[in-house]
């Protein structure tokens, strides 16, 4: 059977689109979709709509309102099913031909957050945001119905397809490449002076550093445990994160822009990672797990579904208690390595590749 693969838009690096590049070695002979894909050559032969003829495909702020009409004037094609890897409107694809006519399947990664979830994405505060999103609610949740079947990427967020459209739908895990984190990494000279310079016993985070990855509760944890703190990335939030440092009195060291393998032995090295945000679902957990590495994860979102308690890490509710805190880290701290590697092999590519494999085979 053919099938056709629609994707919001491409763009070198991401969750998404690892998960897109997962899709297309499950179905390579199928047809691939995206409103414009800036991947800088990693995917090839992919179509785009006319938003990417225009200079909106610089802005998706600015798209945003035309993606859902976008998505309805694709061309005529044969097609025995069509999979749609959304987190913003691709639910929404509709072709002309006979694929008009084929089942719909949707793999969800969210309902669009800053439509739904503002509160959750700072893009969906302003005002004319909100606006846009008061029109777009409706329309949204009107064309969710279409698909014969939606698969969700956690629990997390099939809740939140159950508010927002009204439908269930059955949870596949994301794709994580946790074969890359099994073997130590080759660091060079300048690496390994990095590594070799950082505190024994060092928690560990690793994001953008805006503010709603939360980077200040590892602070909060190392101060809480007495241990030093070890962020790594860069971002905006830098300032007020070295302030908070300082005030605090917690040995902190920014580690700016690590390479592939300087992160994995940065994951390797940590006592365990702290990871407070409330995510969809979190690659990053599982990447630690996948290190050997315990987790201090938040008790709300989608890593409370990879994270154990007191298995591989501990679950977190309460980030402003101290004690919780110090408790949760003598909890991850009595895990064992193994117990971590082995529950990220639970988010194998090729268990999620199985599993996405039969949800289109059962419903096609």
């Amino acid at each position: 059977m053919s099938g056709i693969l629609v994707h919001e838009w491409l763009a070198r690096t991401g969750g998404s689109e690892n998960v897109f590049e997962a899709l297309s070695a499950v179905f390579p002979d199928a047809e691939r979709f995206a409103l414009w894909n800036d991947s800088a050559g990693r995917f090839i032969g992919v179509r785009e709509t006319w938003l990417a003829r225009t200079p909106l495909r610089r802005s998706k702020a600015l798209a945003l309102p035309l993606m859902p009409f976008a998505w309805r004037r694709l061309p005529a094609a044969q097609a025995d099913w069509i999979l749609a890897s959304s987190h913003l409107f691709a639910h929404h694809a509709r072709f002309g031909g006979q694929a008009a006519e084929a089942p719909k399947l949707v793999y969800a990664h969210t309902p669009a957050r800053y439509i739904w979830e503002p509160g959750l994405d700072g893009r969906g505060d302003s005002l004319p945001a909100r606006a846009v999103s008061s029109a777009l609610k409706p329309l949204d949740r009107r064309r969710a119905q279409e698909p014969v079947a939606i698969a969700a990427n956690s629990a997390f967020v099939a809740q939140r397809i159950r508010t927002a459209w009204q439908r269930d739908a059955e949870i596949i895990h994301p794709p994580v490449a946790v074969e890359q984190f099994a073997r130590e990494p080759e660091l060079s000279e300048t690496e390994r002076l990095v590594l070799d310079d950082l505190p024994d016993g060092f928690l560990f985070a690793v994001s953008r550093w805006v503010a709603y990855k939360r980077l200040d509760a590892a602070i909060a944890a190392g101060r809480a445990s007495g241990r030093p703190v070890v962020l790594a990335g860069e971002g905006p939030d830098e300032a007020r994160l070295r302030a908070l440092a300082q005030s605090s009195g917690v040995h902190v060291r920014f580690v700016h822009h690590p390479s592939f393998s300087l992160l994995k032995a940065l994951y390797r090295r940590a006592a365990a990672l702290v990871f407070a945000p409330i995510e969809d679902f979190g690659i990053v957990p599982v990447e630690s797990m996948a290190s050997g590495t315990p987790v201090l994860a938040n008790a709300v979102g989608g890593a409370a579904e990879s994270v154990i308690d007191g298995v591989t890490g501990a679950l977190v509710h309460e980030w402003d208690s101290p004690r919780e805190l110090a408790s949760a880290v003598d909890r991850a701290l009595s895990t064992e390595s193994a117990a971590c590697v082995a529950r990220a092999a639970d988010f194998r590519t090729d268990v999620f590749q199985e599993r996405i494999g039969a949800f289109v085979r059962s419903h096609v």
